[in-house]
């Protein structure tokens, strides 16, 4: 039997956290901590490490996208994941907190089925987000950051398929349809996006979508897959 899922709620609204507290208690889940603003949420992850952090984007005194940065810093919490609270899906700030080292985002509408099915799923290392989602979400805000084409020295470490794999995931296929393109099997394309993640140091599939229109290897807007060799 796992370990119970342990969770830190970080929302300058008390019932916010109190609500989304209760709904994850009812579930067996594990509400380690609570926080009302970025610096408590830092420091409630430090010393609770929690599976999951359910994080509020706009909060006093520091930010969720600041505290989110902090946290993936940490090396001691490279297991966390980090799930964005917010009213808006389609959101630059959504999107600042993606390229902050987040796995997704929750709307705070969020139905009690949907909040307990996206922490259990980002805690086993799945993708919170559709690539398709992730891929709206980045074409419509990456030409307008300064950091567009940054430089990921990762990128020189990966196969010729890699780079293949990684332009097809940043178009929005999720395995069946990436194995389908690619006439590999899904277990093929399930190794393939590990050694990426591994190589470039990401946490999930959301962040390798990041880093392909980040850095150029994908443009927005176009169809940039290409077919390479084994």
């Amino acid at each position: 039997m796992s370990d119970p899922l342990r969770v830190v709620i970080a929302d300058d609204q008390a019932l916010v956290r109190t609500g989304f507290r209760l709904i994850l208690a009812e579930e067996g889940i594990d509400v380690v901590a609570e926080a009302a603003n970025g610096t408590e949420a830092v420091d409630a992850v430090r010393r609770t490490r929690p599976d999951v952090v359910l994080m509020d984007i706009r909060m006093p005194e520091m930010d969720g996208l600041e505290a989110t940065r902090r946290i993936v810093a940490d090396d001691t919490q490279h297991t966390t994941r980090i799930i964005m609270l917010t009213t808006f899906d389609l959101d630059r700030y959504v999107y600042a907190a993606l390229t902050a080292g987040a796995s997704g985002f929750l709307l705070k509408d969020v139905t009690p089925e949907q909040l307990t099915a996206t922490v259990r799923l980002v805690r086993i290392g799945d993708a919170l987000l559709a690539p398709a989602i992730t891929r709206r979400l980045v074409e419509r805000f990456v030409d307008r950051t300064p950091e567009t084409n940054t430089t990921y020295d990762g990128l020189n470490a990966l196969t010729p398929r890699e780079l293949d794999v990684l332009r097809h995931l940043a178009q929005g296929l999720n395995n069946a349809e990436l194995a389908a393109a690619l006439h590999l099997s899904e277990a093929t394309i399930k190794t393939h996006v590990a050694h990426i993640l591994a190589k470039l140091g990401l946490r999930d599939r959301v962040q390798a979508v990041v880093v392909a229109y980040r850095s150029g290897l994908v443009s927005p807007g176009t169809n940039n897959a290409s077919t390479a060799e084994v």
